[in-house]
């Protein structure tokens, strides 16, 4: 009996629909494996794994994996849009007020009432985006000192 592995990020975006080009493996390798990253440093990651590629394409390329689902597209108010590979599942993020640092937060617990939509306006509601902002450990530090 043979393990099964995971789907290389080639068979992932064949899967999707998508073409496996050399600069979308590379890109969606990238964003699996860094945390919350924007396009340039996807840009910049990417082309060191092969070569040219246009911010453009980056972006291009970022707009169709996330709309295969491949890839989420995180926007806090006020700041560049990052990308992560953590998809499929109901998490949050908390963002640093200070150096824009962003961490994954599982999802919400506890008695709170703004987290049950108070009026839906007609909406089925099928997700919900929580951003918490604080200040990080390294940021809180130098505050303190």
């Amino acid at each position: 009996m043979t393990a099964s592995r995971p789907p290389t990020a080639a068979e992932e975006l064949r899967g999707a629909g998508l073409r496996a080009t050399a600069a979308r493996v590379a890109l969606l390798d990238t964003v699996r494996r860094g945390g919350h990253l924007g396009a340039e440093e996807l840009a910049c990651a990417v082309r060191r794994r092969t070569g040219h590629v246009s911010l453009q394409a980056v972006y291009e390329a970022l707009h169709a994996l996330t709309g295969a689902g491949l890839v989420r597209r995180v926007a806090p108010a006020g700041g560049a849009a990052r990308y992560e590979g953590r998809v499929g599942d109901n998490h949050h993020h908390v963002v640093c007020r200070s150096c824009g640092a962003v961490a994954d937060v599982d999802c919400a617990s506890g008695a709170a009432p703004c987290l049950t939509a108070s009026g839906a306006h007609g909406f089925v509601i099928d997700e919900a985006e929580i951003v918490y902002w604080g200040l990080c450990p390294g940021c809180s530090a130098s505050r303190s000192t």
